[in-house]
């Protein structure tokens, strides 16, 4: 790519200019050769976790590519080989969902009764839709990964590899089968996991019932246990009441009921409030005393029976139902304190069911419907229910209170269905066994932010259930487990290879690993009965969890390559991944090799729109990422998210206005730096060399590059990429408005050409370095610069990430620029202050400082104070100390008395800007000379213009100055001194 012409344009076409360098890397293959360049013993590992392809890559995807590309592009400038290989997650309730959509199935019945085996070839045709799209946004964004080569987790090899997996984990005896309590889907007709529901903040507020129900202790008269509710539809499946050994409970007498009801003490003033308007020994409602007939533990309960509400469903001869029984986890925080127990569709019940021998009647079938059993309200949506249930309970006087509540309460993450509690046959990853080592092993992570190593992610492991990881659904792998029709025998296959040699040696024809073609492998059981597949498939987040291995079909293919690159140097995604792929690849890693998957974890936060709210397409509340990237540029956008607090799992709230006010502020003071560069080196080579420049600028401007360069380094180093960004901003800032600003005379001017061929060594030199420190962030622009200034390679991202000289670094330069920096400030607010336009040259400015000992070493810095003298535009500058009563550590005095000999110093400089302003206008380059007529109708003026004329003659590059302009000639320029007015001219 050659040098572009020197053009006075200040405001390029980003976008533009990235297009070219994205043909230029194609046409190089420059990705290609940062890998092959670096040595294979050499290995940088990272993990790709697998996106859906079931829609455009929105601004979170983006924000994970800038990540997944600023860190491997940071470490093969570091020497090292980073591949990068694409992935998809192809499998599971995101796909199904969106065929049942498309196909217009509203059920699992209806899946059936379409044909699975058309359903997962819709499913299997669909999943790759928007790669092409995909590929354009990410090719666009900059970030270079092999998508060519990308694994597929419906790949049979990729299944394959989670077949073994599963295999090596059900030996170990880490997973199992069992009929217990989880999250369940009654539209998609599946279990969930509590991950897949907290990861996805799967969770909304609903109005449901609260209702305070009767039970009629059995061998009491008339005395009742009260239970409370916000599920009456679960009654049905009451079959035991909880309460709390330890708690303190009440027998109250209510008089107008003539009844005696059983409740917590602490509790006995809320359930009571519609018949006490008082204290118990005060009166109810009615007039009449409420009294507390008896006080005993909830030990003291264990074992009463009482009177079913429903008795649809046939008991267990051998398990004994509707009797109380004690479980520690009951309270008298809210309800009554007596706990209503259907184990079928709870946790905690479940376990209760466990611990005493309690039946569990699962009244419910799989889309959520009451079963035929169940009188009026069989196959009736459970929620459809409610109402009926609390009626009937009030039409037999067994509803105490009635109520509303509006609780937060799960959702199907994907249908947005309400989730219940389900009992259910399924498969299980033991946590609570691997919990030791789960812990242990997470302590070799490194996490960005460092508090998620023992807060989000530690104490999930902590507290983490068992992992539910079957799925009763079509579109996914299926789990490799066949059961004997017969003697249920159980075989679990953990290889194609194995798989055949159970069926004989040979396969069905037209088989494959999906279903249904795998339902049709059946084989002989020693007991002769018939060994059948079990319905179930994995969980997706099993199957990505298993990418380490399983996308290099580990271990049937490519053992060296994986033993070499697990576990993994990196891996970065969003912060819910801390209960999703993050925490499923860490469960499998510790469980079939006792590792974490990855030494280095990144976790980034939530991207909302700019009003704070979710980004949403239906609102229209965020610009399409790709059109930001046509219009501010792919560096833009990737720095802006690279810098922001989103990189340390914080919110941001999305600007536009940010992100161009962030291409402004840097890419385009670095494009205005490097014009400069351009125009001034024209076409001569400036060579790098050393010594290095010992000018005072030049000095602190390769402290300020190298101190800037030490601490990316460290950073990034430590994956902290928004706090390796931080310095960037301030270094350009200093490198335009303050070194350049400084510089820029020495370069122009011809009578010390050694100084500005050293200005013009020191700008290359620091443009180049920043074009690599730039190049992991935005390498569009990085590359543009590195081409622009001649760099040694091919391309930046070939190139090696600059090495931190330490010895440049003059921490007391860098604080003495800041002081001298703040003097101008401090300067020219007394400018302003007293209507003192900087071109107007002052006879002196004073520094009074605090300390004695900076006076006698300030004052002696005559390098220093010249950048003051200039920059304010003053003839002397004097250090002194200050008085005693002066607080701060200086103060400056400035004399703003002008003599005739500083105005005609302030009309030089005024008459020269005008001269420069007309040049531009022309069009002219620095080299290009000029003719220049001036004149004036003031005498004063015109004699101190034939005083000045052969100062402006070189100020300004004129081969010819007369002073004879006629005032009155057109195609004048005339600009005001004082009131007079000055004709120019220039040819």
């Amino acid at each position: 790519m050659p040098n572009p012409k020197p053009t006075s344009s200040n405001a390029p076409s980003f976008p533009q200019m990235e297009e070219e360098i994205l043909e230029f890397w194609d046409k190089k293959e420059i990705f290609q050769r940062s890998i092959d360049e670096r040595p294979e013993n050499k290995l940088f590992v990272f993990y790709d976790g697998p996106p859906f392809a079931t829609g455009l890559p929105h601004h979170g995807h983006l924000l994970q590519s800038a990540l997944k590309d600023a860190v491997p592009r940071y470490w093969t400038m570091q020497g090292h080989r980073v591949e990068r290989v694409w992935g998809w997650d192809c499998h599971g309730m995101p796909v199904e969902n969106m065929i049942e959509k498309q196909l217009k199935l509203g059920s699992k019945r209806d899946i059936l009764e379409y044909g699975i085996d058309k359903f997962n070839e819709a499913c299997r045709s669909s999943v790759l839709m928007y790669d092409q799209e995909w590929r354009k946004y990410i090719r666009r964004f900059g970030r270079w990964v092999d998508m060519d080569h990308a694994y597929k987790t419906m790949d049979d090899s990729y299944i394959e590899s989670v077949w073994w997996a599963f295999a090596e984990m059900y030996k170990k005896g880490l997973v199992y089968k069992d009929f217990r309590v989880s999250y369940y889907c009654p539209r998609c007709a599946t279990p969930l996991s509590n991950s897949e529901v907290t990861m996805g903040h799967s969770y909304r507020d609903e109005k449901d019932p609260a209702i305070t129900v009767k039970l009629k202790v059995v061998g009491e008269e008339n005395t009742y246990l009260l239970i409370w509710t916000t599920t009456p539809w679960t009654l049905p499946a009451n079959t035991a009441v909880a309460v709390n050994p330890d708690l303190t409970y009440v027998k109250v007498r209510v008089p107008e009921k003539n009844e005696f009801w059983i409740m917590a003490e602490d509790r006995q003033n809320e359930v009571l409030r519609d018949y006490i308007e008082k204290d118990l020994s005060g009166q109810n409602a009615y007039g009449q005393p409420v009294h507390v007939e008896r006080r005993l533990t909830g030990k003291e309960m264990v074992g009463w029976r009482y009177e079913p509400l429903y008795s649809f469903l046939p008991l267990p001869k051998d398990l004994e139902a509707f009797r109380v029984v004690d479980m520690p986890y009951v309270s008298a925080e809210d309800g009554t304190g007596l706990v209503h127990t259907a184990p079928a569709f709870g946790e905690d019940d479940f376990n209760a069911s466990k611990a005493h021998k309690i039946p569990v009647l699962l009244t419910v079938d799989d889309e959520g419907r009451m079963l035929p059993e169940m009188g009026v309200y069989a196959g009736l949506p459970v929620k459809q229910t409610d109402s009926l249930i609390v009626q009937d309970l009030k039409d037999r006087d067994l509803l105490v209170s009635e109520s509303q509540i509006v609780h937060s309460v799960a959702e199907c993450y994907r249908c947005n269905s309400l989730l219940m509690y389900k009992a259910q046959t399924a498969w299980f990853v033991d946590i609570d066994k691997m919990r030791p080592k789960l812990l242990e092993a997470a302590k070799k992570i490194s996490w960005v932010p460092e508090s998620f190593k023992v807060g989000r992610f530690g104490k999930g492991l902590q507290t983490a259930p068992d992992w539910c990881i079957s799925r009763t659904r079509y579109w996914g792998a299926p789990m490799p487990v066949w059961l004997c029709d017969q003697c249920e025998a159980k075989k679990v296959i953990g290889s194609i290879d194995e798989l055949k040699t159970a069926a004989g040696g040979k396969l069905p024809k037209g088989w494959d690993m999906h279903r249904p073609g795998i339902d049709a492998v059946e084989f002989k059981c020693e007991c002769g009965g018939t060994m059948k597949r079990t319905v179930f498939t994995f969980d997706c987040w099993f199957e990505s969890g298993s990418m380490p291995y399983a996308s290099v079909h580990y271990p049937f293919e490519q053992r060296e390559k994986f033993d070499s690159h697990f576990p993994s140097d990196f891996i970065g995604e969003a912060q819910d991944q801390t209960r999703g792929w993050f925490y499923n690849m860490h469960v499998l890693a510790t469980g079939l090799f006792n590792k974490p998957a990855a030494k280095n974890i990144v976790a980034t936060g939530m991207i909302l729109a700019e009003d704070g709210k979710k980004m949403s397409k239906s609102q229209k509340n965020f610009t399409d990422p790709y059109e930001l990237m046509d219009k501010y540029g792919a560096d833009a956008l990737r720095f802006y998210l690279l810098s922001s607090p989103v990189m340390q799992a914080e919110a941001i709230n999305f600007s536009d206005d940010e992100c161009a006010q962030l291409q402004r502020s840097v890419f385009g003071l670095l494009w205005n730096v490097r014009q400069f560069y351009l125009t001034y080196a024209g076409d001569e080579r400036v060579e790098i060399s050393k010594p290095r420049s010992m000018h005072v600028l030049d000095r602190w401007m390769f402290s300020r590059l190298e101190a800037v360069t030490k601490e990316m380094t460290e950073k990034m180093d430590g994956y902290e990429l928004a706090g390796a960004l931080r310095p960037v901003r301030p270094l350009v800032d200093d490198l335009s408005t303050w070194w350049l600003r400084r510089s820029r005379e020495r370069m122009k001017q011809q009578q010390d050409k050694d100084d500005a061929l050293d200005a013009l060594r020191t700008l290359r030199e620091v443009l180049l370095q920043i074009s690599k420190l730039l190049a992991p962030f935005a390498p569009f622009f990085a590359e543009r610069l590195y081409q622009d200034l001649d760099g040694g390679k091919m391309s930046v991202h070939l190139d090696r990430w600059p090495k931190c000289d330490e010895r440049v670094i003059d921490e007391r330069l860098e604080q003495d620029m800041v002081w001298v920096r703040g003097v101008v400030t401090a300067g020219l607010e007394q400018r302003v202050q007293a209507k003192m336009p900087v071109r107007q040259a002052l006879a002196a400015l004073q520094i009074l400082i605090k300390d004695a000992n900076e006076v006698d070493r300030l004052a002696n810095r005559h390098d220093l104070l010249s950048l003051v003298k200039d920059e304010l535009n003053v003839e002397q500058v004097s250090v002194e100390l200050a008085e005693d009563k002066q607080v701060e550590p200086w103060s400056i005095m400035l004399d703003v008395n002008l003599t005739p000999e500083l105005k005609k110093k302030g009309f030089y400089r005024e008459l020269v800007r005008h001269v420069m302003q007309l040049r531009k206008q022309s069009g002219l380059t620095p080299d290009d000379t000029i003719t220049l007529a001036v004149g004036s109708e003031d005498q004063d003026l015109t004699q101190w213009l034939n005083e000045l004329g052969p100062a402006v003659q070189a100020e300004v590059r004129a081969h010819e100055v007369r002073m004879d302009l006629d005032m009155q000639s057109e195609g004048i320029e005339v600009f005001k001194w004082e009131d007079k007015p000055i004709g120019l001219k220039i040819g």
